[in-house]
């Protein structure tokens, strides 16, 4: 799950500074007096969500399918102690 959520990040701040190039060269707008950075975040945010969906769908079934053993290992520890305590 680290790596998938490092990856992520990776791919926003790839964004970032790909949209506050073309911010800063004049390719797309700046924003409303100094909101130039909040306009390059939400770019950002609206930029990297698809591509992460995209990009990173083999590593969030991979840590999806981690998730599930672990739970269901979990689950089974716990039938497992209320067995014991029903054997007592």
């Amino acid at each position: 799950m680290l790596r998938y959520t490092l990856m992520r990040l990776g791919i926003f701040a790839g964004s970032f500074l790909a949209l506050w190039g073309l911010v800063y060269v004049g390719v797309l707008p700046r924003g409303l007096g100094d909101s130039n950075l909040l306009w390059v975040l939400l770019l950002a945010v609206v930029v990297s969500a698809p591509l992460s969906f995209v990009l990173l769908r083999k590593v969030r079934d991979e840590a999806s399918a981690e998730i599930v053993e672990k739970v269901d290992r979990g689950k089974a520890r716990l039938a497992a102690n209320r067995s014991q305590e029903d054997a007592l």
